[in-house]
């Protein structure tokens, strides 16, 4: 057997393995599945074959890449329904497509928008592709929404008021704090091409958002800062949050374009950067890359969410104590 057939061979071999794991539940729904570089310690094999392992399990659709996060198991897609024949109207009545434009509604647009946004990114929604999933003439939906801007702010308003802030927030400021920042940081991550969607400089309405404006607001000033302030440091909080989950959709595009997770990205980098460490020019860089650095978005948030409220917490001490 040649050394391309051997290869092909061991390649499939992992491939069968991994995805038995997941057939049978040792690794579910969301649990990671080992990265390229897990693969070619394990399996002995070199980083092209890892890669290929992970690129046919994908192409399968039985693993997804998580920006931050890796690769997780994908959650079994529904079994496709049989399409009906499609009932003869009775005379006088609606005709199918009729029938399907008489029953559009607001509600409908905005989800079958959000679906596409979620599962594909912010460019591939258009009112045509919306129009064409909903079965309707595109220029019906201008019926219920103006153009496409004003449909994302109403996807962008359905999206954040799904998971509405409790009515009464917890005692301690920085409590109050955080949990508002954790709940949007997963409204990004539920949502990647939220992030992106919203602006700072030119604040789109949305009726949704405006608690946790409220929320942080009357935490901050409630505990003696002054109105201004905690204007500001609300704004700081958003765009913290919002600056890092912008690399949840980049990322999406990343992978869709080059058919390379964000690991698998960085093990193509890796030979370039390590000739240039070689020189002694980083002796820092030189210690990290040798320890290794597993890049958590999850963990960066909180790390940075952390260190913003230790930054406020004398300024709250200060007004309380005047």
């Amino acid at each position: 057997m040649d050394g391309q057939a051997v290869s092909r061979s061991r390649y499939s071999q992992i491939v069968a393995e991994l995805r038995q794991r997941i057939e049978t539940g040792e690794l579910a729904p969301g649990d990671r599945v080992p990265s390229t570089r897990e693969i070619t310690k394990q399996w002995g094999v070199a980083m092209a074959t890892a890669t290929k392992v992970l690129t046919e399990l994908r192409r399968e659709g039985v693993v997804r890449a998580v920006p931050g996060v890796g690769t997780v198991v994908a959650v079994p897609s529904r079994p496709v329904r049989t399409a009906r024949p499609a009932a003869v109207a009775p005379p006088g009545g609606p005709s199918g497509a009729s029938a399907a434009q008489a029953a559009l509604t607001l509600g409908r647009i905005v989800g079958a928008a959000v679906t596409v946004a979620d599962t594909e990114g912010l460019a591939a929604v258009s009112m045509r592709r919306v129009a064409a999933d909903l079965g309707v003439a595109t220029m019906s939906l201008y019926r219920h929404v103006a153009d496409k801007d004003d449909l994302l702010t109403r996807m962008m308003d359905a999206v954040i008021g799904e998971h509405p802030l409790p009515a009464d927030p917890p005692a301690g400021w920085r409590e109050a704090i955080e949990l508002a920042a954790r709940q949007l940081w997963g409204l990004f991550r539920r949502h990647p091409w939220l992030a992106p969607a919203l602006s700072v400089t030119r604040p789109q309405m949305i009726t949704s958002a405006l608690p946790y404006s409220e929320w942080i607001l009357a935490t901050l000033h409630g505990h003696g800062l002054d109105l201004q302030s905690a204007f500001t440091a609300h704004l700081t909080l958003l765009n913290y949050a919002r600056g890092i989950a912008v690399n949840l959709e980049t990322e999406r595009e990343a992978e869709a374009y080059s058919g390379l997770d964000s690991e698998e990205w960085m093990d193509t980098q890796e030979p370039a950067l390590l000739t240039i460490l070689a020189t002694g020019r980083f002796p820092a860089l030189s210690r990290l890359a040798t320890a290794g650095y597993d890049l958590d978005l999850d963990a960066l948030f909180e790390f940075g969410l952390q260190r913003l409220l230790d930054g406020l917490a004398p300024l709250l001490d200060e007004s309380s104590a005047s």
